[in-house]
């Protein structure tokens, strides 16, 4: 009888900078062929799981472990972290982290070389990963002109080439738009069907239950609390900390209490439409020469609480980038509060515009949360006391009480998610532009700091990047579609994310809360949460 691909026993883990371990008393075995999806909160576990798997624990982080380890019957604690990656493949959370590589190709082939294969046998896997993954038109593109999701594909499959017999997915959804995420899964349900063992990360759990897992994990402060199929996941989680698929919420919902009814932006919807930003026949190119925005017109307005969707690559970030200074247009131009953005400094719009990036590791450099936070506010010349009230405020925002004094890059990549948003709250900005708030973060929280940003007082305006179609549902109260550098539809999400032709064609999928929506539109005039939703229907 064969070795079973991986065997985890009586494991613990506590990182040598906390008091408490990050994970305890973990017990596993994975069959081969089996996609094993593992849900929880930001910070309950996961991530270190993974690290304990693939060696990166005790090797590169440091601490106290107990229990072992076996993969393919080899206990991992005698092997080296070449020997182990051999067999072992990783996707990271965030691929800033992973890619090293300055062109597609070089970055793919960059595990085999140092396996020390043939070139020939190396340019083959290569070539056979990217046609995998339906991105070999990026082969020879530099690395760090890809957008977030490209580049989620990139590392992906620099791992695939190097077939290994466990594939351990860290949150492989974050960065990727909807038609992708779907190409991506049925990916990851081939890979085990030829006999891979997959263990995948993931908050996006309706997306990931479509390729029916055999086995969901639920941990909560550490442990497994749950081990068991699909089916049974229901019946165990709260619908409020897991985000489950629209039918099954409005079944649970409707059994609870109704959801308060929010009020966004209370002083954005009084008078005069008065615009805030104005994009004027906007193009822009880098300097490969290749346009990425062509003659954009878009005007956002005090109250506007604006959803930016569209494929990866659309130009989504670069669209936004102009939006807060970062870029300058190479024909046409920005005006912010009538003042063109080629006569400001960052510095100035800044106090204006307050952007959290799509990569936390772009922004956070602080040696404590406390510190990222008061960085901003400081450099605004906050007196003392404000500034320590904005920094407290966007603390409990983002539900990071008693994380004051930790090294953010030494948290999990939902948790410096969170700081990075609370250091642009910190801020006080007038507008807020968020590049995907929601990557990497478990369904409470987000929605738990979606409510509370949406409900500050401060803000004329918000703008939200996201491949999540449901985000744009619940708080959205306008929605553009961006695909090919240009803006190819502008409106009320009613309006918008009604025309499904059209959201296919922008690689957006249409998910079971938005087919629930369209279904009760007639009665309901807008969009609706499930939790909502369910109390509706009642009525």
């Amino acid at each position: 009888m064969s070795e079973l691909p991986l065997i985890v026993e009586n494991l613990t883990f506590r990182y040598r900078s906390r008091h408490e371990p990050a994970i305890r008393n973990i017990n596993l075995k994975v069959q081969p062929g089996q996609v094993v999806l593992i849900a929880g909160a930001s910070g309950c576990g996961k991530t270190t799981l993974i690290r304990c798997i693939n060696g990166l624990i005790p090797r590169s982080y440091k601490g106290e472990l107990t229990g072992s380890i076996r993969i393919f019957g080899q206990d991992t604690q005698g092997l080296s972290l070449a020997r182990i990656s051999q067999m072992v493949g990783t996707v990271l959370q965030d691929p800033e982290r992973q890619i090293l590589g300055s062109r597609v190709i070089n970055e793919v082939a960059f595990g085999l070389e140092n396996l020390g294969l043939p070139r020939e046998e190396i340019l083959q896997r290569s070539q056979e990963a990217l046609e995998r993954l339906k991105i070999a038109h990026l082969r020879d593109r530099e690395t760090f002109s890809l957008s977030g999701g490209e580049k989620q594909k990139v590392a992906l499959a620099g791992v695939l080439a190097m077939r290994p017999g466990i594939l351990l997915l860290d949150e492989p959804l974050a960065s990727l738009d909807p038609a992708s995420a779907q190409d991506a899964l049925q990916m990851i349900r081939q890979l085990a069907d030829e006999g891979m063992s997959v263990i995948l990360i993931e908050h996006r759990v309706e997306d990931v239950l479509a390729i029916h897992p055999e086995r969901v994990l639920f941990m909560s402060d550490g442990e497994i609390k749950f081990d068991g199929t699909a089916e049974q996941l229901a019946d165990y989680v709260d619908y409020r900390e897991v985000k489950l698929p629209a039918p099954m919420i409005l079944n649970l919902a409707a059994r609870a209490e109704p959801p308060s009814e929010p009020h966004w932006l209370p002083s954005g919807r009084e008078g005069p439409r008065e615009p805030l930003v104005e994009f004027q026949g906007v193009h822009f190119g880098y300097e490969n020469g290749t346009e990425i925005l062509h003659g954009v017109d878009l005007t956002i307005y005090r109250g506007d609480i604006i959803a930016v969707l569209g494929p990866n690559g659309a130009g989504k970030t670069t669209l936004i980038k102009h939006a807060i200074g970062l870029l300058k247009p190479k024909q046409g131009r920005v005006l912010i509060r009538g003042r063109d953005t080629r006569h400001m400094s960052v510095a100035e719009i800044a106090s204006t515009l307050g952007y959290v990036f799509q990569s936390p590791s772009h922004m956070l450099f602080a040696p404590t949360v406390y510190e990222e936070l008061a960085f901003g506010p400081r450099n605004l010349n906050h007196d003392p006391e404000t500034l320590r009230k904005e920094v407290m405020d966007a603390i409990e925002i983002v539900n990071l009480r008693g994380y004051e004094q930790i090294p953010p890059l030494s948290m999990s990549f939902g948790q410096q998610k969170r700081v990075s948003i609370a250091a642009i709250l910190s801020m006080r900005s007038r507008i807020l532009v968020m590049d995907e708030p929601t990557a990497g973060q478990d369904y409470k929280n987000y929605i738990s700091f979606m409510d509370s940003i949406l409900q500050m007082p401060g803000f004329e305006a918000i703008l939200f990047i996201t491949h999540d179609v449901d985000v744009a549902i619940r708080y959205a109260n306008r929605v553009l579609l961006v695909n090919d550098g240009q803006v190819v539809a502008d409106g009320a999400p009613e309006e918008v994310l009604s025309d499904l032709e059209r959201l296919e064609a922008c690689r957006l999928v249409p998910t079971s809360l938005l087919r629930l929506n369209l279904e009760y539109l007639s009665a309901t005039r807008r969009f609706l949460s499930a939790e909502a939703l369910a109390h509706f229907s009642l009525a």
